[in-house]
């Protein structure tokens, strides 16, 4: 799978306009994060958008919609955390909203519509980026059906290519 061959730099303008919104959207102060100067690139790809931060590949956009990818590891150390038994990692890593009887634990807080992590129970490994469908309240009682939206996982176009990326 090739990327298109467009990359480019923001301006600072327009990063400080997606450091304000990813902010927002990923509930933590990506200023603090990423120091004065830094270099914010885009490399165009048929399924969206990579933003390099200082050249990793640390976001990505779906149209106007941003998320963290699973390399994020600053975002990752910070984001609530689902954690699900190991019968449900294949059907995660092939796309799989994470269901409520997967899920053996939650780490921290959350409403519905934020952006979560979902490690496997047995390693503790980072294996999808997710939605909340409800709030961390309401999960923690859900039985049955989706209680997270699979945004991003291991083995999807955009981990693909980060791998393909970074070797």
């Amino acid at each position: 799978m090739k990327a298109r061959q467009r990359r480019y730099f923001l301006k600072d303008k327009e990063t400080k306009a997606l450091l304000t919104k990813a902010s927002e959207k990923f509930k933590i102060s990506l200023g603090q994060i990423f120091k004065e100067k830094t270099g914010f690139e885009v490399v165009e790809a048929d399924f969206g958008d990579i933003l390099l931060v200082n050249g990793k590949p640390l976001m990505f956009k779906i149209g106007e919609e941003i998320f963290p990818t699973l390399v994020f590891e600053e975002f990752l150390a910070m984001a609530p955390k689902i954690i699900v038994d190991m019968g449900a990692v294949p059907y995660v890593c092939k796309g799989a909203n994470i269901m409520a009887p997967g899920i053996r634990r939650y780490e921290g807080d959350f409403e519905e519509g934020d952006i979560v992590l979902v490690l496997d129970e047995k390693h503790g490994k980072a294996i999808a980026v997710g939605q909340s469908l409800l709030s961390s309240e309401n999960a923690k009682n859900a039985k049955q059906g989706s209680t997270v939206k699979n945004i991003h996982f291991v083995s999807d176009n955009i981990w693909n290519f980060i791998k393909q990326f970074t070797h």
